[in-house]
């Protein structure tokens, strides 16, 4: 991944630089850039090699049930997702959404709950699935309208969801549906499904610019036990965003990854094309194109794990957070978009390292909390406390999620 001197800096601890090492060794021999030809099996492939080779223990919670550690560590995945990030974009992918597939359980999860999932998602045997965004309802995810109806000691659901990532390969989804216990946020319950429960059918298989699973969900009369609950009734509004604030972070790490590739190919370019008598670096504005890459890459690279280490302290990190993934998630744009004009032709040939990147890189400014969403959240967080009259609500503060490509 390039240089490593960033791990350097205090946020990280000895552990935290044994796990980049190793694993920065493993992903430059087991991963290359490239587009599949399957990618639902080359999904599937990369979590059970993720599983196999143990990176995916860092992706839940709880010694006992095959994690790393007791807790999940910010500064821990994104380390993981930044360097997955810069060898390969859909092994990225892969952890980011075990992870987040299975948050709500390694947070909220019954005992049963967390031994029958969390050890088959660490291992790479089960493939997990987070189902909240719908048709209307993306940064309003509050306004969602799949049901939940309380019957015969379970719950049957009703309702679509769409932008489901691993949507048509995961073994089971954690779906977030409208329990009716009062209105807005506080009247939504999480459920995990498993794939093969009935009522539960891939309605569409989404091809979105970065190829990955991706599909929508309909559950029709898709009857539950009481048992795959996840947490308490109308609780799931407050599951969604905790699990969102613990893997925000990680998308700025996942941008800085594939910033810091965009450089790394700006700069092979730089030095290895041959024009005017000279070097494409010889160029003046080459160099300040190049300088205006890293200072991006480094300036995200500081917020991110500002953040993270904010986080695994046990602060309060919302503004640090939303102000990571908006800027680290903007200057990759940029950074990878410089890359691609100093590619020329070849940055916009199908298949090239800096054409995937670019591809790979625009969701993230809208999943996870789409860039706005993040300004409005970073405003909230600075007028907290200027406020001379009235308090936020909880329903307020449940809103600043934003979206999730779920």
């Amino acid at each position: 991944m390039g240089a490593l001197e960033f791990l350097d800096w205090p946020f990280f601890e000895p552990h935290h630089r044994t796990l980049c090492t190793d694993l920065e060794g493993w992903a430059r021999e087991a991963l290359r850039w490239s587009e599949p030809e399957d990618v639902d099996a080359a999904c599937r492939h990369l979590v059970a090699e993720l599983g196999r080779e143990g990176w995916l223990r860092y992706a839940v919670c709880g010694r006992e049930f095959g994690a790393a550690q007791d807790a999940l560590d910010v500064r821990s995945l994104c380390l993981i997702r930044e360097t997955l990030a810069y060898h390969q974009g859909l092994a990225d992918f892969a952890f980011a959404l075990q992870g987040l597939g299975s948050g709500p359980l390694s947070l909220y999860g019954s005992e049963a709950q967390r031994r029958r999932y969390l050890p088959r998602v660490a291992a790479g045997e089960w493939v997990a699935a987070f189902a909240l965004t719908e048709p209307e309802a993306g940064s309003d995810a509050a306004a969602l309208r799949c049901e939940a109806k309380p019957i015969d000691g379970g719950y049957l659901l009703n309702g679509t969801k769409t932008f489901v990532s691993n949507g048509g390969i995961a073994d089971f989804y954690v779906v977030f549906a409208r329990s009716g216990e009062a209105p807005g946020a506080r009247g939504i319950t999480a459920f995990v499904v498993d794939s093969g429960t009935a009522g539960l059918e891939v309605a569409e298989r989404i091809h979105a610019s970065a190829p990955h699973p991706l599909a929508t969900l309909r559950l029709s009369d898709c009857w539950i036990p009481s048992t795959q609950r996840v947490g308490g009734p109308g609780e799931g509004f407050r599951i969604a965003m905790r699990t969102l604030d613990v893997f925000r972070t990680t998308v700025a790490a996942a941008a800085v990854g594939f910033a810091r590739r965009a450089l790394e190919e700006a700069l092979d370019r730089a030095v290895g094309r041959r024009l005017f008598g000279g070097t494409l670096a010889d160029l003046q504005l080459t160099q300040a194109r190049l300088a205006d890459m890293a200072a991006r890459v480094d300036g995200s690279a500081l917020l991110t794990y500002r953040a993270a280490w904010l986080h695994d302290r046990g602060a309060r990190a919302v503004k640090e957070a939303a102000m990571a993934k908006m800027v680290a998630t903007e200057n990759a744009q940029q950074v990878v978009d410089a890359a691609v004009q100093l590619w020329g032709g070849l940055g916009v040939t199908r298949g090239t390292v800096v054409e995937l990147l670019y591809r790979y890189v625009r969701a993230l400014r809208i999943y996870e909390g789409a860039t706005e969403v993040q300004q409005l959240v970073v405003a909230r967080e600075l007028l907290r406390g200027r406020r001379t009259t009235g308090e936020e609500g909880e329903h307020d503060a449940d809103r600043s999620g934003g979206p999730v490509r779920a």
